[in-house]
């Protein structure tokens, strides 16, 4: 009889004991090690609503659901934005146009503040906006990311053009992160299908032509320079997805100097010629030159004069759209 009372006490303590143990774990924070769901309350609470969790080349940002200010220093994602729908807060300008807007975005960007240039961008100005998001590209991000992510939530995309091999679709990768951003892919995937098919319509035009060898130049101060097959998305507009021909000395993938006393060598039927704001008299002096008259292109009035516009053009939806207008008006000449 002692025996069983005995052992019936020795049951009661042990229950208590562990209640007693319970009650001083419910009243106190596990720490992690106690409970592996505290990381998953974390992720919760990166992704509960109100917010949305954005993977980039810096790693992941959290940003708001909804965003009101992005100030992006790019002018590739200038145009992906405006692409859908999306005005910024604030953007970079250019200095080669007197640090103004882009001028084929300056329409859709009226009242948009400046922040200086993608390479230099201004602060205490990016301070003053207060926004949600600042948008960049890799190369930016080298000096600037870190002091940029401690004035809001730093998306980095981009990478370098030849990495992308022969996917001429790179650029739109882009795109459907920042549609990401909005919640607005489906929309992004609409006008990407958009230019798709026009690039077709005037691809089955170029192709159907008996000759379309093209030169894609650049006239700098001092140099003439031919653009390569691969390596930006505007050549491979020309190139692979609209169906001309590259010229002779045309290179794969770096674009080269090219000397005066070369240029009969391109045998071009057409001359796309990109002339920098101080290579108007290498210009000038270059098309007085019987060496440039001998050119089938510039025989036939086949040259189209256009500035560095295209190199930004190349990388969205809006200015892709336009280089194609220009090329199609140009042939109808």
């Amino acid at each position: 009889m002692y025996r069983m009372r005995s052992i019936h006490g020795m049951v009661i303590a042990v229950l208590l004991l562990i209640l007693a143990a319970c009650s001083n774990t419910a009243g106190q924070p596990a720490s992690e090690e106690q409970s592996p769901a505290a990381s998953q309350t974390r992720d919760q609470q990166a992704t509960e609503p109100g917010t949305r969790t954005i993977a980039h080349l810096k790693g992941e940002a959290v940003i708001p659901s909804k965003i009101e200010k992005i100030v992006v220093l790019s002018a590739a994602y200038i145009d992906h934005l405006l692409t859908i729908g999306e005005k910024p807060y604030g953007v970079n300008t250019e200095v080669r146009y007197g640090g103004d807007y882009l001028p084929y975005l300056s329409d859709m960007l009226e009242g948009v503040q400046s922040v200086g240039s993608a390479d230099s961008p201004n602060l205490e100005a990016i301070v003053e906006l207060e926004p949600d998001v600042i948008l960049i590209e890799s190369r930016t991000a080298e000096n600037t990311y870190e002091k940029l992510n401690k004035i809001a939530p730093t998306i980095v995309l981009g990478n370098e053009w030849l990495d992308y091999g022969n996917d001429t679709s790179f650029w739109t990768k882009d795109l459907l992160t920042i549609a990401e951003m909005y919640d607005k892919t489906d929309l992004a995937k609409e006008k990407i299908a958009e230019l798709e098919q026009k690039t077709v319509q005037a691809s089955e035009k170029i192709k159907a032509l008996d000759n379309k060898l093209l030169a894609y130049l650049r006239v700098r101060e001092k140099t003439l320079q031919i653009y390569a097959q691969k390596g930006h998305p505007t050549n491979a507009l020309l190139y692979q997805d609209l169906g001309f021909e590259p010229a002779a000395l045309t290179p794969e993938e770096q674009r080269e100097d090219l000397s005066l006393e070369k240029t009969p060598e391109l045998g071009a039927d057409f001359i796309v010629l990109e002339v920098d704001s101080n290579g108007r008299d290498f210009l000038d002096n270059m098309q007085d030159s019987a060496l440039w008259k001998d050119i089938p292109a510039v025989q036939d009035g086949r040259v189209h004069e256009t500035d560095s516009f295209w190199l930004f053009k190349g990388w969205g939806v809006i200015g892709r759209g336009e280089i194609i207008d220009e090329i199609m008006a140009w042939m109808d000449q």
